[in-house]
């Protein structure tokens, strides 16, 4: 699980947006863009290429 104090200090490669844990997708989720990237043994995967997008924004 990511502690909350690293979450704060990332942001979306793509729109520098803020990112929130998805508990159901294990994944940080750009509110802005709607891009999920996910989480992999605990390591925040952060490339566009992985990301997957999320309501169709």
């Amino acid at each position: 699980m990511l502690k909350n104090e690293l979450i704060d200090k990332l942001a979306c490669p793509v729109c520098k947006g803020n990112l929130v844990f998805d508990k159901d997708n294990n994944g940080l989720l750009c509110i802005d863009c709607g891009l999920l990237y996910p989480v992999r043994d605990d390591i925040p995967v952060l490339l566009p290429d992985e990301a997957i997008r999320i309501n169709g924004r």
